[in-house]
């Protein structure tokens, strides 16, 4: 597990990780997303939407996290109100990345809040596999500590 020794900023995928696959529709809610986002901002995270969505499908997307108890600290970019005249760069700058496209596919919300919140109260004693790597945890905590 990580014991994260600050807050971390997490860039998460909308489609495919915090709802299933249905765009341009909203797909059904993966089970345990709202609730891992919900205790990983009350542990001083800040989390960005990152998504390919945009226009009116992405603001569909972020009302829809609203309306789940969800307020992102940045939407498609690094920091609120991000110029991307001024910085030139489309690249999200976070520490962590939470996608369906990730090696090895999505890990699930309990694998994540494990892993992120691992003193959380919340964990399920179910000992659930995980499909990171020894390596994959090796890198993490040289990353993390």
């Amino acid at each position: 597990m990580i014991e994260t020794q600050k807050p971390l900023i997490i860039a998460v995928d909308f489609d495919g990780t915090i709802v299933e696959h249905k765009y341009p529709q909203i797909g059904e809610i993966i089970p345990g997303a709202f609730e891992v986002l919900q205790e990983l901002q009350e542990n001083g995270h800040k989390l960005i939407l990152w998504t390919f969505r945009d226009g009116e499908y992405l603001k569909d997307a972020v009302d829809f996290c609203l309306e789940n108890g969800i307020m992102f600290y940045a939407v498609n970019e690094s920091l609120p109100n991000e110029d991307f005249n001024k910085y030139m760069s489309r690249k999200i700058n976070a520490d962590v990345f939470i996608d369906d496209r990730n090696v090895g596919g999505f890990i699930g919300w309990e694998n994540i809040r494990r892993i992120l919140i691992p003193n959380s109260p919340n964990i399920k004693a179910k000992n659930i596999k995980t499909s990171a790597s020894s390596t994959q945890k090796s890198f993490l905590k040289k990353l993390f500590g």
